[in-house]
């Protein structure tokens, strides 16, 4: 790994690198890129992978060092990454079906997004007009004695996105889970575009709406990295805040919906009227209940009123007051117990390799918090402390929930505590002017620690003020496939109670 270390630590900016968010960027060539590839995994995690016509970029993260690479490849082909990496695998699909670059040695390489029915293709490139059949999917082949398959979705009972599961089962066991998402893909990239800043921000916190903030504030963070733009100390407070409302109503949300599929309504009923609480607390403070269109490039809109601060603490001081019953009562009940525990596992090994952030990483012992590693405001001013377990279950991943539910109590608290006066919103500078010339386009990157794990967001800007390009990653995309492998040797009756403890985004994922 030394080797791998050097590699970053001499990676030297050509494009605006943003010192706090430690990221470096360099152009490669396929040695160098080869090289990259081969150390992913081992040290070295995949961010994240996108291109443009003609390049093909990688974002990847050691430690506190991390770099964006970029391979030139004008033929349209270039060295997979998902060859070496299988974490890349699925990015490598969803990049040949929006741009037409095609990953040379890609062991898969079925569509991913692109499901027939867009009447184009390759739509981020040359929008080449086909006709939209819909052809079916290639599921992979299963041979064996007493095997047979259950077809799941795309559309599901209750308010749940779309998402087709496979399940190849002997008996009631799972043997193998398969899945095909793209079904909520919205063209987001091709929308933000040429698109002014405030209108991009405003598509950034609808990527997926449970997450708006978290989105949001990755989009505002590169924005503000790329033009080197200067946020007020209270603005970044108040992100924070939002931040911390919505990871608490998720989670919140989230114990009493993995309660619910164990058949355990009472907790969820109870963990329900909670969530609630924080949503009006948020629609009072900020005038949206899940705080859409309130952080914006240099700062936020509008500010926190007496009335907004009054709401919060209150709605904070009843959670408190409550919430630990609620945690007697999912820790004691033995039925609830005999569903969650040894359900589900995630190998810590899988999460390492994948790089899983959020409940899914930290319930199988890996530490990784953006809010720490990337150390934005108001972060490093505030004491966070991720829970870590190592048992990988559907349990584990709960109580990861509980624990930061606790966690963003005190934040909160913490927060309102500390809330400096002063301006909220401040304009946009032209970037940084290293030279006489101006600059005509500038790029930024953000990581930033959503209520599932690390949202990633890439952005160039023009002079203008226009998003020249952009690239945004959920967790998601390294969280489903573990779904997968955790499902396997469950039963089928198992699959709701494990997929809500990933809770994985379909619209976040889908773009």
């Amino acid at each position: 790994m030394t080797q791998t270390v050097s590699r970053l630590a001499t990676l030297t900016g050509d494009a605006g690198p943003d010192a706090k968010q430690r990221w470096r960027r360099q152009r490669v060539d396929a040695a160098a890129w080869e090289a990259l590839c081969a150390d992913l995994g081992a040290g070295l995690d995949l961010v994240s992978l996108w291109g443009e016509p003609g390049a093909v970029h990688m974002a990847v993260r050691e430690g506190d060092d991390a770099a964006i690479v970029t391979l030139s490849c004008p033929t349209g082909r270039y060295p997979s990454v998902g060859r070496r990496h299988p974490p890349a695998v699925r990015l490598e699909r969803a990049l040949q079906d929006l741009t037409g670059l095609a990953a040379e040695g890609l062991p898969d390489a079925r569509p991913w997004l692109d499901h027939g029915r867009w009447g184009v293709r390759h739509p981020l490139w040359s929008a080449e007009t086909v006709p939209a059949d819909g052809a079916p999917y290639a599921f992979l082949p299963v041979e064996g004695e007493g095997l047979h398959q259950i077809p799941v979705g795309p559309v599901h009972a209750g308010v749940i996105e779309p998402g087709h599961f496979r399940f190849t089962v002997n008996g009631e066991t799972v043997v193998r889970l398969e899945q095909r998402l793209g079904y909520a893909h919205k063209g987001t990239v091709a929308l933000m575009s040429d698109a002014p800043l405030a209108h991009a921000a405003r598509l950034a916190g609808r990527i997926s709406g449970d997450s708006t903030a978290a989105y949001a504030l990755a989009f505002a963070l590169a924005v503000e990295s790329a033009t080197a733009s200067e946020v007020p100390e209270r603005a970044r407070w108040l992100r924070g805040l939002m931040a911390e409302l919505e990871r608490l109503a998720n989670h919140l949300g989230d114990i009493g919906a993995v309660a619910n599929d164990a058949a355990f309504a009472i907790l969820h009923a109870h963990t329900g009227v909670l969530r609630e609480q924080v949503l009006r607390a948020s629609d009072t403070a900020f005038g949206h209940r899940l705080m859409m269109d309130r952080i914006v490039p240099g700062g936020v809109w509008p500010d926190l009123t007496a009335q907004g601060h009054a709401a919060i603490t209150a709605a904070v001081g009843h959670i408190r007051r409550v919430f630990p019953n609620l945690v007697t009562v999912y820790d004691e009940t033995n039925s609830l117990q005999d569903r969650v525990v040894g359900a589900g596992v995630v190998r810590p090994e899988w999460v390492d390799q994948f790089a899983a952030g959020g409940f899914v990483g930290r319930a199988s012992g890996r530490a990784f918090d953006a809010r720490l590693w990337a150390a934005y405001a108001p972060y490093p001013s505030l004491r966070v402390d991720p829970p870590v377990f190592d048992q990988g279950d559907v349990n584990a991943r709960v109580w990861v929930r509980i624990r930061e539910v606790e966690q963003s109590l005190a934040l909160i608290d913490r927060l309102l505590e500390t809330l400096p006066s002063g301006p909220i919103l401040a304009p946009l500078t032209s970037g940084p002017q290293p030279q006489s010339e101006p600059v005509p386009e500038m790029e930024g990157a953000a990581l930033v620690e959503s209520f599932r794990g690390d949202v990633f967001f890439w952005v160039r800007v023009t002079a203008g003020g226009r998003v020249a390009a952009c690239h945004f990653r959920d967790p998601s995309w390294f969280q489903w496939p573990l779904l997968e492998a955790a499902i396997e040797a469950n039963i089928v009756a198992d699959f709701p109670l494990c997929n809500k403890s990933f809770n994985c985004a379909y619209s976040g994922h889908d773009g």
